[in-house]
């Protein structure tokens, strides 16, 4: 009776992982980006993404531009970091296009 519960919440546990998928948010500031250079940099979270270490700061990447994208996802990089640390770091991608 317990071996069969134990695969059961095992199953679940594991399909959930599976069937979760990468996140990505685009915030757009002023009139958005006006040409294609990107600036890229890492966020470092721990605990599941609950406590931010490093994160960047979209404005100091934007160079004083006034006008530019923010693109911030969670890439297969990303999630295979994830995923092997078991949650315990869990980086994002930031890139701003200006």
């Amino acid at each position: 009776m317990k071996t069969k519960i134990l695969k059961l919440v095992g199953g679940t546990l594991i399909c959930g992982y599976l069937l979760t998928s990468c996140y990505a948010y685009t915030s757009v500031v002023g009139e958005g980006a006006k040409g294609n250079q990107k600036v890229t940099k890492w966020n470092h979270y721990v605990i599941e993404g609950l406590v931010p270490v490093g994160v960047s700061d979209s404005k100091v990447m934007a160079g004083g531009a006034k006008d530019y994208t923010v693109f911030t996802r969670m890439s297969f990089v990303n999630g295979l970091i994830g995923g092997i640390t078991f949650g315990i770091y869990t980086p994002t991608t930031t890139t701003v296009t200006k």
